[in-house]
């Protein structure tokens, strides 16, 4: 894919423009790796925990009234983790040294997180890439531009086998929340009362 070849190139750019800077990916926001740059890092794994702290940095941001996320900065002893959004559809995640100037992190990855947005957007667009297979959710209509495949019937032609209708959920059973949220836990209350001690 196209997409992958230039959004690798900004990342080896990138590289360059930051001095101790150890390694760069970029993802979907659902964690899928669209290029990395990660020597003696997993892609794969790193692209997943990515997604995990978007899906708490959006609840922050959310919690607090911030606004929409923009990026996220953690710091350990050996060095910075710094994620950045990448238009709606992508994050570019960074590890520097220890001793990296971060103000130039900052205004690096900011840029590289734009031109990474509008790289996705050129060349993927909205609704096709790699999740273009997937059907479309039950709430919400399929794009009316996307025609069905010439090689097989469209979904309303093709009759649905009846055992497969009753073991399906309604669609309004099952609950919905955006990709990489996490799911709220309420307390709970103790289901008995502690009885009262006597005799001491």
């Amino acid at each position: 894919m196209a997409v992958e070849t230039d959004v690798l190139d900004e990342l080896r750019r990138l590289r360059t423009r930051i001095p101790r800077l150890t390694g760069s990916l970029a993802a979907t926001v659902d964690g899928l790796v669209l290029a990395h740059d990660v020597p003696d890092t997993e892609p794969e794994g790193l692209a997943a925990l990515t997604a995990a702290a978007l899906g708490v940095a959006h609840r922050m941001t959310d919690a607090a009234a911030r606004g929409d996320f923009r990026e996220l900065l953690v710091r350990g002893s050996g060095g910075y983790v710094a994620t950045y959004a990448a238009g709606a559809t992508a994050v570019l995640t960074l590890l520097a040294e220890d001793r990296v100037n971060v103000g130039r992190l900052h205004l690096e990855g900011r840029r590289s997180g734009a031109r990474i947005a509008d790289l996705v957007t050129t060349h993927v667009g909205p609704g096709t890439g790699r999740h273009a297979d997937r059907p479309a959710p039950a709430d919400r209509p399929a794009p009316a531009d996307r025609p069905a495949p010439a090689d097989r019937p469209a979904p309303a032609d093709r009759p649905a086998p009846a055992e497969h209708l009753a073991a399906a959920p309604p669609a309004t059973a099952r609950p919905t929340r955006p990709i990489g949220t996490l799911p709220v836990r309420t307390p709970q209350r103790p289901t008995h009362q502690p009885r009262p001690q006597t005799g001491i």
